[in-house]
């Protein structure tokens, strides 16, 4: 199983491919293609050269499937990439300051009543971490 490099973090054409894995792995290069031209005109290719790359990058880990096909699977957890994702867009975007990103985050989405409810309530788990 090949492991990510640090320093590698998937662009947003790459995410996109990762996001179905994570819902459906291990996926065939035509589930995700099939996935992907619900909402996008691409060639089948394009998909199939994609993952090639993410495979050379340690993105993504392939086995063999059933005939020629290659089955694809995620390197890491979801979680585990939105948080290399979220801490390059904290160091890029906001400076590091973290209560910009919330703030930019919070002022720019519609959040209803139970989102801003389950934020309080992560804030006040946080809180009580803190006093432990």
């Amino acid at each position: 199983m090949s492991i990510i490099k640090p320093s590698i973090k998937p662009s947003e054409a790459e995410v996109e491919i990762l996001q179905i894995l994570w819902d459906e792995q291990p996926c065939s290069v035509r589930r995700v293609h099939e996935a992907i031209a619900d909402s996008k005109d691409v060639g089948y290719t394009t998909i199939l050269k994609q993952l090639q790359r993410m495979q050379d990058k340690g993105l993504v880990t392939r086995e063999q499937g059933e005939g020629k096909a290659f089955l694809y699977t995620a390197s890491q957890p979801e979680g585990q990439t939105q948080s290399k994702l979220l801490g390059r867009l904290m160091k890029t975007a906001f400076r590091g300051d973290v209560n910009e990103l919330v703030m930019h985050a919070l002022g720019d989405a519609s959040a209803s009543g139970e989102d801003l409810e389950a934020i309080k309530d992560f804030i006040a788990q946080i809180e009580s971490k803190g006093d432990a």
